[in-house]
């Protein structure tokens, strides 16, 4: 029969081929139904982790750190509002007229911008810290999906390198690094808080997905300082350095009654709003470095003996021949003063007169009182690094070193101990706790002397700025000042070094109602011309910051018609 292509050609397929058919496409559903029982539950966890890390930030909201300032509300540190730029490397897709733009904008090359976002397995990475608003606000403008904006901020410190080594500085995230920022920084620095949201890949907030925490700011911190007498101070002694060509220098003021720390510098210094170059210059000279004392420690020496024995400003002493034997070592004063009297010994600064008093006491009384007056233990005063000094026991001492230690020699102490000590004089023979913080009233010190030998010193401490003294450079006209010199060789590997000194003067101000208390230390200063003395390199830098310091305070005259004696040549401390 003949073929017709109009007529449908029916073929019978076998049965096993249905069935096969049948079960492939069986398995295949049950496979996609396994997969999704599979992603649904077990690997939930994974696939919304996934998710999130694409579209869900959890934004953190820096806390505002707390503000230092000094006791009359003048800033020292503050926090500025930041923008820093950030990226998630998966998400960023940008042109090349983008990538320069945001080069240029960022201040950074291209290739450094590519090298940041190559790694795509990073969810996050900065491009460029602490910038201001308003670039930051150019940056976001380019609108390049992944690319972020977050708040932070920056520290301001607008006294600069003046209170540098008090204040300190913070990091590149805002914690503390040096002085008080790194002292009190969990108080400063507060608790950040977080948002947690999704954003489209432009950055847009889309939704919240839990409530907000709300950051909690950093406390502010009010120190003792004031910053107008910080100024007066860190002018002089910069001069003082400079002048005497030193290695460095540092300089405190007390307020005598209450102990409070009203100014406190050292040189060198760097600037905290730019700290580069600072290796060596961060150290607090006058909380962290020690020095021996030198003829400062012989108005202590006179209270001890006045206190223990049987002496009396008037207590005639004879020093000469000048020198003193005690075993193989001999003592000198740096003239020969013959028969002086007690007040005669500090005001002319004899090391035999001083020793002679010392070992006149037993080597306990002594120890007592350099121990009450705080040294060799740190002062607390709640600063990072503090040194203790060396006092050692009193039961190893030699007669020799009884008798060095009473000028200041073989003893080791802080400028701000120093500083301690002389608030006995200004407050009837009690010493007063030192503090960095401003306080609300007067501590209570304990008494270390009776109040009849520390005004009797302090009126040897008049007689040392008067003409016959070692510190006629430390007056200060209208106003009756007392003090101190001392002048020490300085200790290197192999003992004293004859060509190195460190220099120092404290005094107090006014002497017939103490309002503050001074130490000054220049550290290696120039041996031109006897310059390195206390009288000649410490001394004048207390005159000319108190001249200014006492007006500004509104502290009344005690001397107004006193004329200022200006030495013809000075009398130098034995050494």
């Amino acid at each position: 029969m003949a073929f017709n292509p109009t007529q449908h050609h029916i073929v019978k397929l076998p049965a096993w081929r249905r069935r096969v058919l049948l079960i492939a496409v069986l398995i295949l559903f049950g496979g996609l139904f396994a997969r999704g029982i599979y992603l649904q539950s077990l690997h939930k966890a994974f696939l919304q982790q996934k998710g999130d890390a694409r579209y869900s930030r959890s934004l953190v909201l820096q806390a505002n750190r707390g503000k230092i300032t000094d006791r009359n509300g003048e800033l020292l540190a503050i926090s500025s509002p930041v923008e820093s730029i950030w990226a998630s490397p998966p998400d960023v897709e940008m042109d090349k007229a983008q990538k320069l733009a945001l080069a240029k904008l960022l201040d950074m090359k291209t290739a450094d911008i590519d090298k940041k976002i190559a790694n795509t397995a990073r969810e996050f990475v900065y491009l460029k810290r602490r910038m201001s608003p308003d670039m930051a606000a150019k940056v976001m403008s380019l609108d390049i999906p992944g690319v972020f904006t977050q708040r932070e901020y920056k520290r301001f410190y607008p006294a600069g390198d003046v209170t540098a080594h008090l204040v300190g500085f913070t990091g590149i995230d805002d914690n503390g690094q040096e002085g008080f920022e790194l002292a009190q920084n969990s108080m400063l620095a507060g608790k950040a808080g977080s948002r947690r949201v999704i954003q489209d890949r432009q950055g847009h907030i889309v939704e919240d997905l839990e409530a907000v925490k709300v950051p909690q700011d950093g406390h502010d911190l009010v120190l003792s300082i004031d910053r107008r007498l910080q100024y007066l101070a860190f002018r002089e002694l910069a001069k003082a350095v400079e002048l005497h060509k030193a290695k460095a220098g540092a300089a405190i003021i007390l307020d005598a009654k209450t102990g409070e720390v009203l100014a406190m510098v050292n040189l060198p210094t760097y600037n905290p709003n730019h700290p580069v170059n600072i290796a060596g210059k961060t150290r607090n000279r006058a909380i962290t470095d020690t020095f021996e004392p030198g003829s400062t420690m012989k108005p202590v020496t006179a209270s001890a003996a006045m206190q223990f024995g049987d002496f009396k400003p008037d207590t005639k002493i004879q020093t000469a021949p000048g020198s003193m034997s005690i075993g193989p070592a001999t003592i000198h004063d740096s003239h020969m003063h013959g028969i002086l009297t007690v007040a005669q010994v500090i005001q002319k600064s004899s090391n035999v007169g001083a020793a002679k008093m010392a070992l006149s006491l037993k080597r306990e009384e002594l120890w007592s009182a350099f121990n009450q007056l705080g040294f060799g233990t740190p002062t607390h005063i709640g600063f990072p690094g503090e040194a203790s000094g060396i006092l050692r026991p009193y039961k190893t001492w030699r007669p020799i070193e009884q008798a060095t230690m009473s000028f200041g020699h073989g003893i080791s102490l802080t400028l701000l101990q120093l500083a301690r000590a002389y608030t006995v004089f200004a407050n009837d023979g009690e010493l007063k706790p030192v503090s960095l913080f401003k306080l609300s009233e007067s501590p209570v010190g304990h008494q270390v002397f009776s109040a009849q030998v520390a005004n009797d010193v302090k009126a040897m401490l008049e007689l040392v700025v008067q003409p016959g003294g070692t510190a006629l450079k430390a007056q200060v006209a209208g106003y009756r000042v007392g003090g101190k010199t001392g002048t020490a060789h300085k200790i290197g590997a192999h003992g004293y070094e004859d060509d190195k000194y460190v220099a120092s003067f404290v005094g107090i101000a006014p002497a017939s109602n103490p309002r503050l208390i001074m130490a000054v230390m220049i550290d290696e200063p120039s041996i031109e011309k006897d310059g390195y003395y206390g009288g000649a390199a410490a001394a004048p830098v207390f005159s000319a910051v108190m001249s200014d310091a006492l007006r500004m305070l509104s502290v009344p005259q005690d001397s107004p018609n006193n004329n200022v004696v200006i030495p013809t040549e000075d009398v130098k401390e034995s050494i």
